[in-house]
């Protein structure tokens, strides 16, 4: 079977993990870690790209010896200097650095001074003492890392929503290319676009006689069959994802689709208003007495309890069902409504592509702006730019602009906040950029009070205009800061900074639940993809998703407006 994207991303950050845990040339580690990042964020899959016959050394940042490690893994599905580093380092340690408080060099340290190869042996080291007899482990560092420790052990296992899209995609291909399959579709959180998955819903309709679920458990990407019938199975893929297919008939085809969508809470509360109506609702249709009334497609479903159509995204019975009872739906938020992208990086700091690429592929998109926001001087790791420096930048973004016609370059940059809430850079170059992002990179473990304070004094500064990033969560690898939300976005409403939805898939923060309360709290919200490639711009999708399951309409984000529109609304 040939690796998907996440596959080969996955097994270049797990090497520049043990690397760095190894203490290996900083610009090695790098090299991989963009990498990880420039496949995951490709639209086409590696493999795709082979079996056309392009050099993967085209690829920003893959030179030939990349391109050829991802070739290795394409066909063989491993790396095999991975597998040798990991005779050396274990690889479970790799998996403490996403535990909070726990970068390269602290791993290490435990490795070498306590012999700590895996999570058993750091609890072990929790309960004996001997985590706080190193440097650097106070009281505390250390439980912090202990309820990080207990909150996954009782988490079931979920995935970032673009790996659940990578994996389904080679078995929707498959099915829907099958002779006698009508529709195939996904249900499930998936289709709700959550942020994490935790397994994959497909949903099959076809003429009698056809062989899906034969097909479906020896698809290549299936490591284990856990049940088969005739019209349902249950499969787990190499990467550990749970599949279960469901082959339904077109007359039920939507009922069973809006109740494997789910969430059960909003099923559940749709069949109470069935009840009430003296129906009865489930998978496989709305019966009133014996007869099936409706249940082809999910708008007779909806229409038979006297609702209209709600979004999947909305299906969380967080209100949608009251709302849509009182036609107060709001219209959401679509790609096809976002007017340019206000954070993106270029190889000025840690993106892949230069400024004409960037400008390129956004006018590819018919955007008609850009941001370009390389990081500022404090993030040395991303060759973080200078006063000089953002100068030249801004000058060679005056001389392209000078050649786009219905397209513009925006000056930016990420500023970053420092430990003090201060910025960055002084305010004298801030006031030659278009817009001013700000975000916070570091210093992520202070207490809530103090992040909080940090993050309202960078605001306090007027030509703030944009929080990336706001609670600098990654998914499933970093919670989010502690910090008193509700009073950064009191503040923000106050002092007219948006919000950002950042779409980059291993972050999507703001969240949908962020972001809703962002809006109820009177903020601007913008979605953005924090590119680093080209390629990376096409995330704006998953940020636009979760804007929808926020409830965001195309009026709520600023990035819908054309250019004048836009730089007046980000006006403090």
């Amino acid at each position: 079977m040939a690796a998907s994207n996440a596959d080969i991303a996955e097994l270049f950050s797990r090497y520049a993990d043990l690397l760095e845990i190894q203490g290996a040339n900083p610009f090695r580690v790098r090299a991989y870690r963009n990498a990880a990042r420039v496949v995951a964020d490709s639209g086409r899959s590696m493999s795709d790209r082979m079996a056309a016959g392009e050099a993967l050394d085209d690829l920003p940042g893959i030179g030939k010896d990349l391109a050829a490690k991802i070739g290795t893994i394409v066909r063989t599905g491993a790396l095999p200097q991975l597998a040798e580093l990991e005779t050396r380092v274990p690889r479970a340690l790799g998996e403490l650095m996403n535990l909070p408080g726990l970068g390269p060099k602290r791993v290490k340290s435990l490795y070498r001074e306590l012999g700590i190869r895996n999570r058993e042996d750091l609890q072990r080291a929790i309960r004996s003492g001997a985590l706080r007899s190193l440097h650097g482990f106070g009281p505390k560092t250390t439980a912090r890392i202990a309820a990080a420790i207990e909150r996954r052990a009782v988490a079931p296992q979920r995935y970032r929503l673009v790996d659940a899209e990578q994996a389904a995609a080679p078995l929707l291909a498959c099915l829907g290319a099958m002779p006698g399959v009508e529709t195939v579709e996904v249900a499930g959180s998936l289709r709700r676009r959550r942020d994490m998955v935790g397994d994959i819903d497909i949903l099959v309709t076809a003429r009698r006689g056809a062989p899906v679920t034969h097909a479906f458990t020896r698809h290549d990407a299936v490591a284990s069959v856990l049940a088969v019938g005739a019209t349902r199975a249950s499969v787990q893929l190499h990467n550990g994802m749970q599949v279960d297919l469901r082959l339904v008939p077109a007359a039920s085809h939507g009922a069973a689709l809006h109740y494997f969508t789910g969430s059960k809470p909003h099923v559940v509360a749709v069949r109470g208003i069935a009840v009430a109506k003296g129906l009865k609702i489930n998978e496989y249709g709305v019966y009133r007495g014996g007869r099936r009334i409706a249940g082809r497609t999910e708008d007779e479903v909806f229409a038979a309890v006297g609702l209209p159509f709600i979004p999947p995204e909305l299906r969380e019975n967080r209100g949608e069902i009251e709302a849509a009872a009182d036609g107060r739906l709001p219209t959401l938020v679509e790609l096809g409504d976002v007017r340019g992208d206000l954070h993106a990086h270029t190889v000025a700091s840690d993106g892949h592509d230069s400024l004409q690429a960037m400008a390129d592929a956004a006018r590819a998109l018919g955007y008609d702006y850009l941001a370009i926001t390389d990081h500022s001087r404090r993030v040395r790791v991303a060759h973080g730019l200078d006063t000089r420096d953002l100068r030249a930048q801004f000058a060679e973004i005056d001389r392209l602009n000078a050649g786009f016609r219905g397209f513009r370059l925006l000056k930016s940059a990420e500023v970053d906040i420092l430990g003090d809430g201060h910025l960055d850079l002084p305010d004298a170059v801030l006031s030659e950029m278009d817009v001013v992002v700000v975000a916070a990179h570091y210093q992520l473990g202070l207490p809530a009070g103090k992040q909080t304070a940090r993050i309202l004094r960078a605001l306090d500064n007027r030509r703030v205009q944009i929080l990336a990033h706001p609670t600098t969560r990654l998914v499933n690898q970093r919670p989010e800061f502690a910090a008193h939300m509700e009073s950064i976005f009191a503040a923000a409403a106050e002092r007219g900074v948006a919000m950002e939805i950042n779409a980059q898939p291993d972050r999507l923060d703001l969240d949908d639940v962020h972001a809703r309360a962002a809006r109820a709290a009177g903020c601007k919200l913008v979605v953005s993809t924090d590119a680093h490639a080209a390629a990376g711009l096409a995330n704006m999708r998953h940020g636009v998703d979760q804007a929808r399951r926020a409830w965001l309409a195309a009026s709520d984000v600023l990035n819908t407006l054309p250019l004048e529109r836009l730089l007046r609304a980000l006006r403090r």
